[in-house]
């Protein structure tokens, strides 16, 4: 599998393995087991997708500026030292 935009594959595949759950009252409820922690509701199901890729972003970006090992996800690995990057550049 050749991976071009790393970040947008890595969400893609993420958001694949969200599940679902109807709740009472017509809301609806979404996870991304089985590491990620990452949950959110809406009221429609569409809504709730949305939620969560939002709340998908916001743990992938505290986890880079937490440096948190971030789960790899359909062989993307996100965890790789930019110090030699950064030194080079500097």
């Amino acid at each position: 599998m050749e991976f071009k935009f790393v970040l947008t594959d890595y969400i893609r595949e993420a958001m694949a393995l969200a599940e679902y759950d109807e709740l009472e009252k017509d809301s609806f409820a979404g996870r991304i087991p089985p590491r990620l922690g990452v949950i959110a509701f809406g009221k429609t199901m569409p809504e709730c997708r949305e939620e969560l890729q939002s709340v998908l972003e916001e743990w992938m970006l505290t986890g880079f500026k937490a440096v948190n090992e971030l789960p790899v996800i359909a062989g993307i690995d996100l965890n790789f030292d930019m110090t030699p990057v950064l030194e080079e550049k500097w």
